[in-house]
């Protein structure tokens, strides 16, 4: 497990907006500190609150986040404009393991943007990448492009039918169990997906590698509100091997709101 020992907190500049899908968009802005594939960074927008976001690029200087419309203070970044000042603090957590060839790529909704530079890193590294991408509709569709781009075979599914398979992603994600030979699975969206994901892989022994989302308010394990049965998501994680998930009985089942209640997905 390797971690970026001495996170740092600066105000930095976006540089960057791109809209990625409606609900979707990225800001880019400096930020020197190293970071790996699965890192995630907090970020104050001054004036709103401090959010946990996942960093989509992570690759020299220039770091990403890409942000889908979730609550108020996620809408605020709609209006994000390049020039705009932006708290960065982080890196924090673990990182995917790199050493798999051949990796399936299960990505649910936004779920793509932690997903995207580990495929690339991957991919620099001579693996072979297959990625289910699932989204509501086709619009929705967060990376395709990206994916395609760095080489990874890409098989869409779409709740509506848009694009490719009509339904879940966990479909895509059994089919192509069955017809490959896969080291590694990585995972990140909703976690009833997730929970479908590792169990269609277990049967095949193939491991499974999840990026967790839960609410983060310090980052640093003190505040418990990403508590994840005896984890904490942002110092344990937030990348768990299926092992460790599949004995905590919250997975998949219950999540805590932002007071820290313990409420039912």
């Amino acid at each position: 497990m390797v971690r970026y020992r001495r996170p740092v907190r600066t105000i930095v500049r976006v540089t960057d907006r791109v809209q990625e899908t409606p609900s979707t968009v990225t800001l880019r802005f400096p930020y020197a500190p190293p970071a790996l594939p699965g890192q995630f960074v907090m970020v104050w927008f001054p004036g709103d609150d401090e959010l946990p976001m996942s960093l989509s690029y992570t690759d020299g200087p220039s770091k990403g986040i890409t942000v889908k419309v979730m609550g108020e203070t996620s809408r605020h970044v709609q209006s994000v404009a390049p020039g705009t000042q932006v708290g960065i603090r982080g890196p924090y957590g673990n990182r995917f393991d790199l050493s798999p060839r051949r990796i399936l790529v299960v990505a649910g909704g936004s779920g793509a943007a932690v997903l995207a530079p580990a495929a690339e890193a991957a991919r620099a590294r001579g693996a072979e990448v297959t990625v289910a991408l699932g989204a509501t509709r086709a619009s929705e569709l967060l990376f395709r492009d990206r994916f395609r781009a760095m080489g990874a075979r890409v098989e869409v599914a779409t709740d509506d039918g848009s694009e490719g398979h009509a339904g879940f992603v966990t479909t895509v994600a059994e089919s192509e169990l069955a017809r490959g030979e896969f080291e590694a699975v990585w995972t990140c969206g909703p976690e009833v997906m997730m929970r479908k994901v590792i169990a269609a892989a277990e049967p095949l022994g193939v491991p499974v590698h999840c990026s967790m989302e839960r609410h983060m308010k310090c980052a640093i394990g003190m505040c418990d509100a990403c508590a994840l049965g005896p984890f904490h998501v942002c110092t344990d994680g937030p990348v768990f091997p299926a092992e460790r998930l599949k004995g905590v009985p919250d997975f998949g089942r219950f999540h805590r709101d932002s007071s820290g209640r313990r409420v039912p997905f």
